[in-house]
């Protein structure tokens, strides 16, 4: 064979072509120029819209093993959340059941004892579902304006109750709304006693838009702790007893001073409140007072020596 049919042309494998720092170069400037060209031009704009496009039923289909997994976990987890909470509601179910019929039975009971004494009949106020509309804009008071008004009975004065207990009470009335005042208000009282040591004492609002609510003049031997939960003690004429008011959260005994610093969080969460209940004032509720005893108050008194 002569030599000149040989094929002298390497095979591809030892070919050379540019070199490897020419090839950095060339792609690195066209990486900066397409960079470049796309922000202040947006000359791919359309490309990567048409190639998201067509990657996007591929994403759809590789996301579906993923999806498959989790949702079966999910559901698995789900199903043990649901399992547990129906063991959980059945058990408060039967417990809410046991407590109603004691309730009854107490109820029945009260109504013996009451009849024995001669004792009328329990007041029962009348209560009006009301919704929040806003939260009043002024920064240095707490107070909330419902969609009930005079036109449909409320009267100032009125205690203002949500889910967990009392709110706060009505203290102006318009026509179509009122104006409530909540207890974490810093001109807020309110009378309470203590359901674990029957002591009676008053709490106020926080000093501040911020802090809760607090316990005034409560002497430093009092037995008062943390923990210990106040209720309404219906000695105002406003508010019906046993309604929840508030917790007590820590009690600081002052080694200079004769009373205690006893800070309170309400039961009910003035924050996130959407529907509330009113309740007529009790004192309305009570028989009219004798003329006589009306007399005697009205008269002026002597003065004393």
């Amino acid at each position: 064979m002569p030599l000149g049919t040989l094929d002298r042309t390497p095979p591809p494998f030892f070919r050379q072509g540019y070199s490897a720092l020419t090839r950095l170069v060339f792609f690195s400037s066209l990486a900066v120029f397409l960079m470049v060209a796309d922000t202040r031009f947006e000359v791919v704009q359309h490309l990567r819209a048409a190639i998201a496009t067509v990657l996007h039923p591929v994403q759809l289909a590789l996301r579906v093993p993923v999806e498959m997994v989790a949702g079966g976990r999910d559901y698995l987890q789900g199903l043990q959340h649901a399992l547990a909470a129906e063991r959980s509601a059945q058990q408060q179910l039967a417990a809410q059941a046991a407590a109603l019929a004691r309730a009854g039975q107490l109820e029945a009971e009260n109504q013996a004892l009451r009849g024995l004494l001669a004792l009328g009949p329990a007041v029962a106020p009348r209560a009006t579902a009301a919704e929040v509309l806003y939260e009043a804009a002024d920064p240095f008071s707490r107070k909330l304006f419902v969609d009930r008004g005079a036109t449909h009975g409320i009267r100032a004065g009125a205690p203002v109750l949500a889910a967990q207990g009392v709110l706060g009470q009505v203290t102006r009335v318009y026509p179509l709304a009122s104006e409530v005042t909540l207890l974490v208000d810093k001109d807020a009282a309110i009378p309470v006693l203590n359901r674990r040591t029957r002591q009676r004492s008053v709490a106020y609002g926080g000093p501040s838009r911020g802090s809760a609510m607090e316990l005034r003049f409560v002497p430093g031997n009092a037995d008062v702790m943390p923990g210990d939960e106040l209720e309404t003690s219906g000695v105002d004429g406003v508010y019906p007893p046993g309604l929840a008011v508030a917790r007590v959260t820590s009690v600081e005994r002052l080694a200079e001073g004769g009373f205690a610093r006893v800070r309170l969080v309400p039961a009910a969460a003035p924050d996130g409140v959407r529907h509330v209940l009113l309740l007529d004032p009790l004192g309305t509720l009570m028989p009219p007072r004798p003329a006589t005893e009306a007399r005697d108050d009205a008269a002026p008194r002597a003065p004393g020596p």
